[in-house]
């Protein structure tokens, strides 16, 4: 009798990535039409399948239930028929925005009459390395497979039945359009080893998105021989100006803080110009305090809004993601540049003010994703700016910086027309 013998995790990832590889040079050429039938297809399957979708996504929380997970983490992990329905209608809206592939750029002509360009091109393999939420698996490769790319997808082990339900239904959806399935891969391994792997297959992945914690995109980033798209966190500034509108100035800084505090550019450190501090920190603690926000100060916050706590030099790079500001009254615009480059993270930064000088220098100045004038930091976000939808934020410079849409999973190359033209 012949010897079984087992499957290793490399040999497992190591031929999805081949085939993925394989399944991007196809999706490089598949027009719009081709794409948007996949697209729609996959929308169909979620919602045709939702009720074998939930009995798989039972098999996680009964898993996740088992563990000991917490009620807020079983949530994220539910899919109801609610949250199929907005997945299917999610991938709808891929299917409704602009293709950028072949998209060229922009044309000028050389002394010799040689037509130079640039043209959109897909970036080949995308890997997406993500945690608990299963919706991820359908944004994700809806944007991919619109964008022209192969990806490929390693959600968490918390997840692993609802993203490997969800992956079939959006690989019948591409041979159905004719298209290759493998342009769709899940990674179903759990174990670290496919991440390792993963990372190291440099020869068939282009690029690696991870979407979490802090904790995963360094230990991705550290891995990697893939170029990583980063972002760690959201510590982003909002800096009030001497003479800024103190009612306007306090509906923002209130959005910015308490409509979602759990999410990355919600405002974490308020600053503000000692000559606006005295009217306009009182003005916004008390509705800041209404909703529950402790603020944590400066000697200077502390003498005008005498409940506030005390902050440490630790409280200026902290991403809370929870009900605390960090406030800081500074002497200048200056000053306030220099504390946020100091302890920003390059996320989404803004400054309130009447002056349309010191709104442009501020712009200039400051280096982040998103710089606003008069505006909640909340709006950094890539269906808010026009993007349709996105993958996730970039703090990283190089290729991308900011939301992640469709034209961000793209690069360029350049094209050339002639007439003959010969170097001499």
């Amino acid at each position: 009798m012949a010897e079984t013998r087992t499957t290793t995790t490399e040999e497992i990832v190591t031929g999805i990535c081949r085939a993925a590889r394989e399944a991007s040079a196809r999706m490089g050429r598949a027009g719009t039409a081709e794409k948007n039938a996949a697209l729609a297809a996959m929308a169909g399957g979620l919602r045709e399948r939702a009720e074998w979708l939930k009995e798989e996504n039972r098999r996680d929380l009964e898993a996740a239930a088992s563990k000991g997970l917490s009620g807020a983490m079983l949530d994220r992990l539910t899919l109801t028929d609610a949250r199929i329905e907005q997945m299917a209608a999610g991938i709808e809206e891929v299917v409704a925005l602009p293709d950028p592939v072949g998209e060229v750029e922009k044309m000028w002509r050389r002394p010799n009459d040689l037509w130079v360009g640039k043209m959109r091109i897909p970036l080949g393999v995308i890997g997406i390395i993500y945690e608990s939420r299963p919706n991820v698996t359908a944004d994700a490769a809806a944007l991919c497979i619109k964008s022209g790319n192969a990806v490929i997808l390693r959600g968490g082990s918390e997840a692993i039945f609802s993203n490997t339900a969800i992956a079939r239904i959006l690989r019948d959806a591409m041979l159905h359009a004719d298209l290759p399935a493998d342009a769709v891969s899940v990674i179903e391994r759990t174990d670290r080893e496919a991440i390792d792997r993963m990372l190291a297959a440099e020869e068939y992945i282009d690029l690696i998105i991870p979407r979490g914690g802090e904790g995963l995109i360094r230990s991705v980033a550290e891995k990697s021989r893939i170029p990583v798209i980063k972002h760690y966190k959201g510590v982003c500034h909002i800096y009030v100006d001497e003479g800024a509108d103190t009612g306007q100035a306090v509906a923002i800084c209130v959005n910015a803080k308490v409509q979602r505090p759990g999410v990355c550019n919600a405002m974490e450190t308020l600053l503000v110009h000692e000559k606006a501090a005295g009217e306009f920190l009182p003005a916004v603690s008390a509705p800041l305090r209404e909703k529950g926000v402790e603020l944590r100060g400066c000697p200077r916050t502390l003498s005008l809004v005498p409940w506030a706590k005390p902050a440490s030099a630790e409280d200026w790079g902290t991403e809370y993601l929870d009900l605390i500001l960090a406030v800081r009254v500074v002497p200048s615009m200056d000053e306030a540049i220099l504390h946020i480059r100091r302890h920003g993270s390059l996320h989404t930064e803004a400054i309130l003010t009447k002056d349309h000088a010191r709104a442009m220098r501020f712009l200039r100045d400051v280096d982040s994703s998103l710089v606003l004038v008069n505006a909640s930091t909340r709006f950094n976000d890539g269906f808010q700016l026009g993007l349709g939808a996105e993958i996730g934020i970039s703090t990283t410079k190089i290729h991308a910086f900011g939301p992640m849409g469709l034209t961000e999973l793209t690069t360029t190359k350049f094209i050339a027309f002639g007439d003959g033209q010969v170097r001499t």
